[in-house]
């Protein structure tokens, strides 16, 4: 059984979509964090160094998605899971839900995300 940090609503400007217009002016894009790992070992020792420091984890997403503009939102969801199951190596597993919510589009809607889950191999 895993345990589980949630990290809502971070709020990052970034440069990422297929037009070239979407990858020259920054966009709001919000993330929300799933982290899967024991918490037992953190709960008795009231020790940060025995969890992970969403602090952290929140400046090396800030870092991802304010980074090097990709054409979908789905490789930036991709990149955030493989670079948080690589450094923290509590994980078990992240989902992490990435959202876009105004896409430079003609019709009017709630914005687009993707979800993507991963675990630890």
């Amino acid at each position: 059984m895993n345990d589980t940090i949630f990290l809502k609503g971070i709020e990052i400007f970034g440069r990422h979509g297929c037009s070239e217009y979407e990858r020259q002016q920054e966009q709001l894009f919000i993330v929300d964090v799933e982290l899967y790992l024991d918490l037992s070992r953190a709960a008795k020792s009231d020790d940060l160094g025995d969890t992970i420091d969403y602090v952290q984890v929140i400046y090396d997403i800030k870092k991802i998605v304010g980074g090097a503009s990709r054409n979908l939102i789905e490789t930036v969801a991709q990149d955030i899971c493989d670079f948080l199951l690589k450094k923290y190596l509590l994980l078990d597993g992240v989902t992490i839900t990435l959202y876009k919510p105004n896409p430079p589009v003609k019709e009017k809607f709630g914005g687009a995300a993707v979800q993507l889950y991963r675990e630890r191999l």
